[in-house]
């Protein structure tokens, strides 16, 4: 570990992932280097930061605490929380945000298909405290269900598929939309990616910018939008276009059978700038476009695993770009440490790799300040890598089940009846060759 007044700046293990190097290197590029070295340098209150986003259930003066509760034998500050509020107004944003950059992009072991890096882009909201400095800048959601009660925030990123790691993320006041924000973001595709994404996204002004940067997108769009039709290829798809882009569309009806002999069929229309029906047939798109569900996953986790479903802590917009930047870096680090314990296991799919036990095991690495700097052997997996081999989930099943909620809001049956059984499915696609209209889009 580092000595002296340094000794409390560290992430346990993750150290290893947000080395010291890093930090003090971000500190200098941004000018956030302690004038004088006091008891909270800027390289400790950094790591302060990255541990809360372990730690969502508590106050900062408690994740101190556990800072240094495994630092024995060393003498070590105890600020208040008013010095350690000053500290990271000291530090401010710009640290996290260069911290964050250097740290996003796709980890060994990210999903390809035919080639292409598949990563999901899509927008969440996230609740932040209900201080007038937020709501001037954040604003609560309205509308007839009777609005948010917290100011929202609401944050687009761009998700690796399969690990999960962040590309990049952006994030504004909840009145400005997905597809708004999304340019924000188009700094990180590149040729050799694939977007795939949700009707919300199915614009032609986006879907043009993104085609521009050389990657390629696979976009869910409305059944019912008119798109002209240029021509039918051999396995159903079609060409046309969408704006200026030429694409190809794909319907298909995809009936899902349940184990008691029930289906159901729904139909999906997806547009892709993937013209190449022999390489991409339309069959396998319309398969591979479940993967876009694993960004919901990654906003699960790193809302509900990592943050418990709190509100997050800073109750001044600069506080909060400070926070949420730094809660990235944290998940990210999180995410690599599996991907690089996964990755020596080709045999092992990402979606095995339990992620609850990730944050759980760093948690306890950072209260025994334990594995912050290697000796001379290296364990390139370490104990938080172990920990997910050791718990790795299940293989996933074929399954189906209600969306409902698992506790109620009220002791009163309002919906009646549910079918709560967890069905094993059997999925079938065909896809079809509906005509759509000659209307431009």
């Amino acid at each position: 570990m580092a000595g002296g007044r340094f000794a409390p700046g560290h992430l346990g293990e993750l150290t290893r992932i947000v080395p010291f190097e890093m930090v003090d290197d971000v500190l200098a590029s941004t000018g956030k280097t302690q004038a004088r070295v006091r008891d909270l340098p800027s390289r400790v209150v950094v790591y302060l930061l990255l541990a809360a986003g372990l730690f969502g259930e508590l106050g900062y003066g408690q994740v101190w605490a556990r800072l240094v509760s495994g630092l024995d034998g060393m003498a070590v500050a105890m600020p208040t929380s008013s010095a350690l509020a000053q500290a990271r107004r000291r530090v401010g944003a710009a640290p996290l945000r260069a911290l964050f950059a250097l740290l996003a992009g796709p980890a060994a072991g990210s999903a390809r298909w035919r080639g292409l890096l598949v990563c999901a882009i899509d927008g969440t909201t996230m609740s932040i405290p209900d201080s007038p400095a937020n709501l001037a800048v954040y604003g609560r959601q309205t509308g007839t269900h009777g609005g948010s009660g917290y100011p929202l925030l609401r944050l687009v990123a761009v998700v690796a598929c399969g690990t999960r790691t962040v590309i990049d993320a952006v994030f504004g006041p909840i009145t400005v939309g997905e597809t708004t924000q999304t340019p924000r973001l188009l700094k990180c595709p590149r040729p050799g990616m694939l977007l795939p994404a949700d009707r919300n996204f199915a614009v032609a002004d986006l879907l043009t910018r993104i085609a521009a940067t050389g990657a390629h997108a696979l976009i869910r769009c409305k059944n019912t939008r008119p798109l002209p039709e240029l021509g039918v290829l051999p396995d159903g798809s079609r060409l046309s276009r969408m704006g200026a882009v030429a694409v190809r569309v794909v319907d298909a009806d995809i009936t899902v059978t349940l184990t008691g002999g029930k289906r159901h069929t729904g139909r999906y229309r997806l547009v892709t700038t993937l013209l190449d029906h022999h390489r991409h047939s339309a069959a396998e798109i319309v398969t591979l476009y479940h993967q876009r569900w694993e960004i919901e996953t990654a906003y699960l986790e790193l809302k509900s695993t990592v943050l418990g479903g709190r509100v997050l802590r800073a109750r001044t917009p600069d506080g909060v770009d400070q926070e949420v930047h730094a809660l990235l870096v944290t998940y990210q680090a999180l995410r690599t440490a599996m991907a690089d314990a996964t990755a020596p296991h080709p045999a092992i799919p990402q979606d095995r790799a339990g992620f609850t036990v990730a944050p759980h095991t760093a948690r306890d690495q950072v209260v025994h300040a334990a594995g912050i700097v290697t000796g001379t052997t290296v364990d390139l997996i370490g104990r938080i890598g172990h920990a997910v081999l050791t718990h790795l989930l299940p293989p996933r099943r074929s399954r189906s089940c209600p969306r409902v909620g698992k506790r109620a809001i009220s002791k009163h049956r309002a919906k009646g009846t549910i079918d709560r059984t967890n069905h094993r499915t059997t999925t079938h696609i065909t896809i079809t060759t509906c005509l759509t209209t000659d209307s431009p889009p």
